[in-house]
């Protein structure tokens, strides 16, 4: 039985990764901070995975065992997998560099040419490439020249939802996630022979799935945060059955959708077909995924490379439709839920600058651009209707 490190025991890495390299044969070694899921992995083997929709089922995934991402014994164990994968947010790479560096060092000085491949699966563009550039950090100039030879650094994107767990579950390895699931990897980046993971799917057009998955999944799952947010609804499934609010956001895809047949040359009758498969996603009955868990972090949300502000330049580009983007737009930017840091820095943004100059900063769009008109006028139209 291969081994493969998973750097991440959370919601992600045991319902979606760990669950795919566990029934793919693999030996699955966690490395994380929390020494209460450590513990628990190592005490009870294994952890039930909850599969919810269409589909339903219940599986355990079991020959598993766990170890702090501190912990120096982590090294050694690197010496002996052949995949790497991770699941702790794109911030978080940073952190777990040092520790794969040295893992490298200890296969360079033990002579090991096995291959390894490691394939973060993080919503961050190119978080392989970054992640390669941070271990190369604390390698030597020999060390680097092995890791050219021997680690592959696989760029890939993903896409699960996975809620939040229940307030009732006694076991906090329990994990529920969506039937739902996509997983797709840079066939040009592996070292070695590539490794045959179940729901992984190689791909010579990454970045065509990567910007699919962020101008749809990530574009209307944050449209039907904002725009329920502002109705007061709680959950993702409650704003979506509001006929008004999947009217905005199916159009809002729509869009974005045009600028990846543009740029990509996808099937426009194929994509409808993948646009409404996340819609119904949205509308899954057994995922209570909060408003405030999607619509967090709104600043990063409207960045000038990501999924609201990055298809409507995409429109720009190629003198496209952008009514309903602009719509999401101005939703996002009326978040002001109190308990998110961004979400407060946001509105004192928009108040000490003003609505132009402020939306400006916030997006990196032209002040001088029309879609800052129009996306002020959409603005303060939701404003009023908040008083009203």
């Amino acid at each position: 039985m291969e081994k493969a490190i998973q750097f991440g025991a959370g919601n992600i890495g045991r319902g979606f990764i760990g669950y795919l390299l566990s029934s793919s044969n693999y030996e699955v070694i966690f490395a994380d901070i929390d020494k209460s899921i450590i513990d628990e992995i190592n005490s009870e083997k294994k952890y039930l995975v909850e599969i919810v929709g269409n589909e339903e089922k219940k599986e355990y995934v079991e020959n598993i065992s766990a170890i702090s991402s501190m912990d120096e014994n982590l090294i050694r164990k690197i010496n002996d997998v052949s995949v790497i994968t991770t699941a702790v947010g794109g911030n978080v790479l940073v952190s777990i560099a040092p520790i794969i560096a040295k893992g490298i060092k200890y296969r360079y000085e033990n002579k090991n040419t096995e291959f390894l491949n490691i394939i973060p699966c993080e919503n961050l563009f190119g978080s392989a490439d970054f992640l390669k550039s941070q271990v190369m950090m604390y390698l030597e100039s020999r060390e680097i020249e092995y890791m050219n030879s021997y680690i592959g650094f696989v760029n890939s994107v993903v896409d699960r939802i996975v809620p939040p767990p229940r307030d009732n579950m006694e076991n906090i390895l329990h994990v529920i996630v969506e039937d739902y699931s996509e997983w797709i990897v840079d066939k040009a980046k592996f070292k070695g022979e590539i490794p045959n993971i179940n729901g992984m799917e190689i791909a010579t057009n990454l970045d065509a799935y990567v910007e699919r998955k962020l101008f749809t999944l990530n574009t209307g799952h944050a449209i039907t945060a904002y725009l329920g947010y502002l109705a007061d609804y709680k959950t993702i499934r409650e704003s979506i059955l509001d006929e008004e609010i999947e009217k905005i956001v199916l159009n809002a895809m729509l869009e974005s959708g045009e600028v990846l047949i543009k740029r990509y040359g996808f099937n426009r009758g194929k994509h409808r077909e993948y646009i409404d498969k996340i819609l119904n996603r949205f509308k899954n009955p057994y995922l209570v995924d909060e408003i405030t868990r999607v619509g967090r972090q709104p600043l990063r949300k409207l960045s000038s490379n990501d999924r609201l502000i990055k298809p409507l330049k995409g429109t720009i580009e190629h003198k496209l439709e952008n009514e309903y983007l602009i719509k999401g737009i101005a939703a996002a930017l009326s978040y002001d839920f109190p308990l998110d840091q961004e979400a407060v820095k946001m509105q004192n943004i928009l108040k000490e600058k003003g609505l132009e100059n402020g939306i400006s900063h916030i997006t990196g769009l032209d002040i001088n651009s029309k879609e800052i008109e129009l996306i002020k006028k959409e603005y303060l139209q939701k404003q009023r209707l908040r008083i009203s």
